[in-house]
């Protein structure tokens, strides 16, 4: 089992050419610890490409599909993109991006399209739902008792005429985060560090794209 974590703009340097026969493309750090670690549990391979916000998907999966090595091994790409406001524009932008790169764009998400590679797209935080990945990880601790601290706690801030948060998930996520033993961890961090319950049925469709862009026949 082989699981890589690529950040092009850091050291060290990205490979010089792709080997791997599965590829997914992510939209930051985040999400390529949270999908390196889930691909590590689910005992999958692929390297995890963090393409470095939505705004660059078009010139980095551009990048990405002239890199030595690519068109003659890469068989799979997986790529992901928060939903954010709205999963419809978003699934779009991916397949804009898709499409400037020259490589197949799906029709819809969750379907793969193409031979080598065969192109897959995955809207977080599924289900055609608006949010990010942050909703997706809450939904899977929505059952631990310390989301009732997490509530109250912001239900404290509104009695004292405390301004909220304006990204409501990322905050609520912060907080249930600083319930763990090690605190000041990201979503990606916790992911590595076993915080997210994998078992769970909330991770069911994002386990069922990883499981489906790595079961691509490989040649």
């Amino acid at each position: 089992m082989a699981v890589t974590v690529v950040n092009p703009d850091h050291r060290p340097p990205p490979p010089s050419t792709v080997e791997e026969p599965t590829v997914f493309g992510v939209e930051g750090m985040d999400q390529a610890y949270f999908f390196g670690a889930l691909l590590r549990y689910l005992g999958l391979d692929g390297v995890v490409w963090n393409l470095k916000g939505k705004s660059e998907y078009k010139k980095r999966l551009t990048a990405l599909k002239q890199t030595t090595g690519f068109e003659q091994n890469v068989v799979s790409l997986g790529v992901v993109r928060d939903a954010d406001d709205n999963a419809a524009a978003a699934f779009e932008s991916v397949q804009g991006a898709l499409r400037a790169a020259q490589l197949p764009v799906p029709e819809h998400p969750l379907e793969p399209i193409g031979d080598a590679p065969q192109v897959t797209v995955m809207v977080l935080p599924g289900q055609g739902e608006p949010g990010m990945l942050e909703n997706l990880c809450l939904k899977a601790v929505e059952g631990d008792p310390a989301m009732v601290c997490v509530n109250r706690y912001f239900e404290c801030l509104k009695q004292e005429n405390v301004p909220l948060p304006r990204n409501r998930a990322k905050a609520n996520l912060q907080v249930f985060l600083a319930s763990r033993k090690k605190v000041a961890l990201r979503v990606g961090e916790a992911a590595q560090a076993k915080v997210w319950p994998w078992e769970g049925q909330a991770f069911g469709e994002v386990k069922r794209f990883l499981q489906l862009v790595c079961s691509r026949p490989e040649g």
